[in-house]
């Protein structure tokens, strides 16, 4: 049967509607539960294979499904939707009263369960609570999410802070109690250090404000026309870890590179946390390339360093929240975190993709796609 799919195009609402899948054997029970939801945005399959194809591609946010079908039944189906999604809401409709079917039902994790033949307004009901049931819980999941990421970002900046703090402490203790020399060549070491260390929280603090302003304004696009040579140099200039490790030697010239259509500032913060990873994470000398690579409706972006390098296990993580790669295990990687988290989010907003390559010893080489239309 070919795959069968209803839109409500006479729906006046503007908020975007549950897509159910009705799955069933029989058309008649299929084209009914639809009739009975027009309200909602319909999927229909006739067997459990068809449906858990139209699962895997649609993800509908609800299925009705029968029990007894040819080629696996609704509890097969329920099973490997499960699987795929353990929060997945799922309703049965069953003409059968026995207990095992129940039972079995419910250890997989059904939501509800409907009798035949069909009450329509006991279907409409079962339908809008399992929703409301699912926004709920979709809610409580991310209330739990969101204070999981504030405790660890309080105890990754408690962490950051601790360790310059201690030092500076230390230092003006031990001037207190007269234990230094300013005549010492060791003590105008350790103010060295001091002033290093006193610079270092004055950025944390500054890249706190600059990551706080970029959570708050992570809505909407302001789009318009950009030159990405001008955006690339604009970064080089204002790069604080290009500046700290002059033996690097950068190859960037400008190219001939079509407009894109895109949020400036967005990209830019981006492309910012890129290049400073290729200057942070290179030694003191070594060699940096900023080059463009166009197609007929695509422009690409390859920044590549030579530095140490990301381990193959790593490459997958690095674009999460407060991640970072600490290559000498010394727990004093200086940041938060979060740069290419963001990087990524703002690329992925502006219809774009990152990637990243990389071999340990032989460097990095991250590719930012950005659409031409």
């Amino acid at each position: 049967m070919t795959i069968q799919q209803w839109h409500n195009e006479d729906s006046s609402s503007t908020e975007q509607q549950a897509t159910i899948l009705i799955v069933d054997d029989e058309e008649l029970i299929r084209d009914l539960c639809e009739k009975a939801l027009k309200q909602y945005r319909i999927l229909k399959a006739d067997s459990c294979s068809e449906a858990l194809w139209l699962y895997k591609n649609e993800r509908p946010d609800l299925i009705l499904s029968d029990v007894m079908m040819p080629g696996g039944t609704g509890i097969d189906l329920l099973r490997r939707v499960k699987e795929i999604d353990p929060h997945a809401v799922v309703i049965i409709m069953t003409g059968f009263a026995e207990k095992e079917i129940v039972l079995n039902a419910l250890k997989e994790g059904a939501d509800d369960f409907i009798s035949k033949p069909l009450n329509l307004l006991q279907l409409r009901t079962a339908v809008e609570k399992a929703l409301v049931k699912k926004r709920l819980r979709e809610e409580l999941a991310s209330l739990k999410q969101m204070d999981r990421l504030k405790s660890n970002f309080l105890s990754l900046i408690s962490h950051k802070l601790r360790t310059p703090i201690t030092s500076i402490s230390l230092f003006l203790q031990n001037i207190q109690r007269g234990y230094c020399d300013p005549n010492d060549p060791l003590f105008m070491q350790n103010a060295q250090m001091i002033y290093d260390e006193a610079s270092y929280l004055g950025r944390l603090v500054a890249d706190l404000l600059a990551f706080s302003q970029v959570m708050v304004g992570n809505v909407g696009l302001n789009l318009e026309m950009c030159d990405l040579n001008d955006i690339v140099t604009e970064v080089l200039h204002k790069s604080r870890e290009a500046q700290n490790k002059p033996g690097i030697e950068l190859d960037f010239d400008k190219q001939k590179v079509p407009l894109v259509h895109i949020d400036r500032s967005k990209i830019s913060f981006a492309l910012q946390q890129i290049i400073d990873n290729a200057y942070k994470f290179s030694k003191d000398e070594g060699q940096i390339s900023i080059a463009f690579k166009n197609s007929e409706d695509k422009v690409s972006i390859i920044v590549y360093d030579s530095g140490i390098g990301i381990p193959r296990e790593e490459i997958a993580k690095v674009f999460e929240k407060f991640y970072q790669i600490d290559p000498d295990n010394t727990g004093q990687v200086r940041g938060f975190g979060l740069g290419l988290f963001y990087a990524r989010e703002f690329v992925r907003q502006n219809g774009g993709s990152i990637s990243l390559d990389s071999e340990p010893g032989l460097g990095t080489a991250v590719t930012v796609t950005l659409p031409l239309q």
